[in-house]
């Protein structure tokens, strides 16, 4: 495995490429205001009108599809959801594979099965496309100040086109090797953490609601403890304000731990507790609270009285 690379060498943009975002969620819209105060002219595309205004509103340039972004930029940076947006992106009607030119580069950022990613490199290589299998963690503050994580895999070639690109968003562009489909096999596995840590904390906050601690208490402690983890304090806030506000919603983790699950069966390995995590996610969805919060999991234990929102 090769090093990280720290943004601290980011590149002028006077001679670095044109640069495009599809997808202005939470990661996305803070991933293209980095590239702005980086000095790029981002050019963007989202379903939402009102995504696209708000970077518009900054000094993006808006494109109405992502075929007319793809005509525009020599770098894309895909952060939408999964892979069946990332075909829509790449291949529907008004797909920016059509209008890429040969030798650009597309940045694919979401998490996604790796043998997909891998077989994505071989479809847009026959098209002279270069490929950068860039899965990112880190949340929206992070993407905001340009200091998200990037699990990179791709050609030596991809990583020279893009280098000015991923330097202006992330504090750490690790590179994981040349086979894509590697960033994606590393940000599985930072998801799986991810999802059982969130349970975990819901668990841990749903049984000290049920017992009778003072909640605020509760979190003061533990954040202070061993038994802290940094889902525990960056999402039991949410619990403790009533606030369920989507940052990175229930069904994102149905779909990420499903992945996990998906990775693990295929070399018969067992997840005794990705599995129980799954199943509080697809509970918490079934229950009707798919599109909030993650840390609305911790709705689906009886007996609790949840903090109600602040007026």
């Amino acid at each position: 495995m090769q090093g990280s690379d720290d943004a601290s060498d980011t590149a002028s943009p006077s001679n670095a490429p044109r640069v495009g975002v599809i997808g202005l969620g939470a990661m996305g819209a803070g991933m293209a205001r980095a590239l702005r105060r980086a000095g790029f002219a981002v050019h963007v595309h989202d379903l939402r009108a009102e995504a696209v205004q708000a970077v518009v509103a900054e000094g993006g340039v808006a494109c109405a599809s992502p075929a007319e972004l793809g005509a525009r930029c020599e770098v894309v940076v895909s952060v939408v959801v999964n892979a069946q947006q990332t075909e829509a992106v790449l291949f529907g009607a008004d797909g920016c594979a059509a209008t890429l030119r040969s030798g650009s580069v597309f940045v694919m950022c979401s998490t996604v099965s790796p043998r997909w990613s891998e077989a994505l490199a071989e479809r847009l290589a026959e098209r002279g496309l270069l490929y950068l299998d860039a899965p990112i963690s880190g949340g929206a503050a992070r993407a905001e100040r340009g200091e998200i994580t990037m699990m990179t895999a791709g050609s030596p070639e991809a990583y020279a086109r893009a280098k000015a690109v991923l330097d202006a968003m992330a504090a750490k562009v690790y590179r994981l090797g040349e086979r894509a489909g590697a960033g994606s096999q590393v940000k599985i596995i930072n998801q799986l953490l991810a999802g059982v840590h969130i349970a975990a904390a819901a668990e841990a906050m749903a049984l000290g609601l049920r017992e009778g601690v003072d909640p605020q208490a509760l979190y003061e402690v533990i954040t202070h403890s061993a038994g802290n983890s940094w889902m525990f304090e960056n999402r039991m806030p949410h619990v403790l304000a009533g606030d369920y506000t989507p940052l990175s919603a229930v069904d994102i983790f149905v779909k990420d731990l499903g992945l996990v699950l998906d990775m693990a069966r295929e070399s018969r390995f067992p997840l005794p507790l990705s599995s129980t995590a799954h199943q509080m996610f697809m509970q918490a969805s079934a229950a009707g609270h798919g599109r909030e919060d993650d840390s609305a999991v911790i709705k689906i234990f009886p007996g609790i009285t949840l903090p109600e929102p602040k007026s």
